[in-house]
């Protein structure tokens, strides 16, 4: 598996990413198509910044990104990319909502790489996940356009087909997916919503 690991660290730095969990993001794209010319896409857990700068090549100059990470994010935009904001924000504040929805008017995409910080419980890292989950979500029920999609990484457990379900009360369709280039002994996944406001309660 460290040949793996290798292998994926060398290619961010020679596709110059910051990080190698950018493909995470690319293998989910590819197969998906989520991500388009043109659209406003959210970026939560952005630093330091990869999946918000492949986000801004595909988006493109009509495009906007937004990357939201309690770090500090600093890259510059590239030539034919999106515009790319970078927010210095806890998640878990009211103010960021209000002030995406004063700067922006909403976005097709939301994205979500938020982990927490392990503890060396299973249990406890996985609630902790789920609740970055759930917060992503709240989010997306303020700040995306009708039909917008959702990615979100969440670490599996007892708990997680719950919050599966609670996605699939949101979004018209709901997969979970496990990119090649996670450890195959991580517990880490990715929740993709598609279609958000189609299914709405009776």
């Amino acid at each position: 598996m460290r040949k793996v690991q290798d292998y994926y660290f060398k290619k961010a730095k020679k596709d110059n990413y910051p990080a190698r969990s950018v493909y995470k993001l690319e293998e989910a794209q590819k197969k998906y198509r989520f991500l388009r010319p043109g659209q406003r896409i959210l970026d939560l857990g952005c630093h330091p910044g990869s999946w918000s700068v492949y986000a801004a090549g595909i988006s493109g100059e009509r495009g906007v990104v937004v990357g939201v990470d309690l770090q500090a994010t600093d890259l510059p935009s590239q030539k034919g990319h999106a515009e790319i904001h970078w927010l210095c924000y806890d998640v878990y504040s009211d103010d960021l909502v209000v002030h995406l929805k004063k700067q922006w008017p909403g976005f097709h995409v939301l994205l979500s790489d938020m982990a927490p910080r392990t503890t060396g419980s299973r249990y406890a890292d996985h609630q902790h996940s789920l609740r970055l989950v759930r917060r992503s979500l709240e989010i997306a029920r303020a700040v995306l356009h009708e039909r917008g999609s959702w990615y979100c990484k969440a670490f599996q457990g007892e708990d997680f087909p719950g919050v599966v379900t609670e996605c699939r009360a949101v979004f018209e369709t709901v997969k979970v997916v496990k990119p090649q280039s996670s450890r195959r002994e991580s517990r880490e996944v990715f929740i993709l919503g598609r279609g958000f406001g189609r299914r709405k309660k009776k």
